[in-house]
């Protein structure tokens, strides 16, 4: 029996725990820096930044689903799915679908005007899952992004 629910703060340590299982099959586990403390910041701060769901069974989260919002100057509100998790023990048992359609009608109830979300090319189990639900794959977007001590030495050499 699984249970889809909100996420709480008592479950973050199980949830990075998660994240890094993640990291871990995308061959990326050291650059996971995330701890329990930020999350909860960020989770449940004054300013809360992300909202995720679990999937328990038998008192053990099994699976996640993480999310935030994002704005798109062409559509509005979107929701973009950062994640989503199930350990590998439980992969093939439906608890992803579980956890996607949760957030897609999250995604709803919250007044997105849709969902997005990344897959690395090879994930070749993620994308067949993807196209179960006839989503839409991009190819044209290159992600770009700068880590924060980029950024400090990009802004410190701009001010010289």
């Amino acid at each position: 029996m699984i249970k889809i629910r909100i996420g709480t703060k008592e479950d973050l340590p199980q949830v990075l725990d998660l994240v890094k299982e993640l990291a871990e099959y995308e061959r990326a586990l050291k650059e996971v820096t995330n701890t329990v403390q930020r999350m909860e910041l960020d989770a449940f701060g004054k300013e809360p930044v992300f909202g995720f769901f679990v999937a328990e069974k038998k008192d053990r989260i099994v699976g996640i689903s993480l999310y935030y919002y994002r704005y798109s100057t062409w559509k509005g509100k979107r929701l973009y799915l950062e994640d989503i998790v199930v350990t590998q023990s439980e992969r093939g048992n439906g608890i992803g679908h579980l956890l996607f359609e949760e957030t897609m009608r999250y995604s709803l109830a919250s007044n997105c005007t849709g969902m997005q979300w990344q897959v690395l090319d090879w994930n070749e189990p993620a994308i067949n899952f993807y196209k179960k639900y006839n989503a839409r794959f991009d190819a044209e977007w290159i992600n770009c992004h700068l880590d924060s001590n980029q950024i400090q030495n990009l802004l410190a050499k701009s001010t010289k």
